[in-house]
């Protein structure tokens, strides 16, 4: 997969830990690949000529201001041109606390969510009409990060929220799911079904 980090080098790893997930369940569910560029394989869907949503482009302002995020401080994770995409993922600065949000639109469902071993499928939670899945990563030892993965056409989405590494010692909740939860609430609404 082609990766751009176009964040400031304070955040960075911030965003790094924040796509942990995603790029658990891009690379658990896509073993194959060829010059970097993970590729789906039998039982995963695949994007081909598929169109699937872009957070880094097609979230208004008005949707991120909504959400309490600046629209300024958009990262991107992984936002590839051409060629076959499973996954666009940007994230951006929250203006409530020290975490970043994360908005992933993936081609891989909430079954490769709940088959892929690298990930903690935490409970199933109601967000307007979907029913998802809240995760983590195992790897999270210190328990920054937290994902709502919601169905939709393409495969799913996820709204994922990630602590700065930095701030982690000042933190009231661990992992943030509730944060996670809010988030994917007040942006389901501007998501693909």
């Amino acid at each position: 997969m082609r990766t751009a980090m176009v964040v400031p080098a304070k955040v960075v790893l911030g965003a790094v830990l924040a796509g942990v997930t995603v790029a658990g369940l891009v690379t658990g569910c896509s073993p194959s690949s060829k010059d970097g560029d993970p590729k789906t394989t039998s039982g995963s869907p695949t994007n081909g000529e598929q169109k699937i949503f872009n957070p880094c482009t097609e979230l208004s302002d008005e949707a991120l201001r909504g959400t309490r995020v600046d629209p300024a401080s958009k990262g991107t994770v992984t936002d590839a041109p051409t060629g076959d995409v499973v996954a666009r993922i940007c994230r951006w600065d929250s203006t409530d606390g020290p975490y970043l949000v994360n908005v992933s639109s993936l081609t891989y469902t909430l079954d490769d969510l709940r088959k892929n071993d690298k990930v903690t499928v935490l409970r199933e939670v109601q967000i307007g009409s979907r029913s998802g899945l809240i995760s983590s990563d195992k790897s999270d030892n210190e328990k920054l990060r937290c994902h709502v993965s919601l169905p939709a056409k393409q495969g799913s989405v996820e709204v994922g929220i990630g602590w700065l590494y930095s701030e982690r010692a000042s933190l009231p909740q661990a992992p943030p799911c509730d944060l996670a939860i809010r988030h994917a609430k007040e942006l389901e609404p501007f998501l693909p079904k």
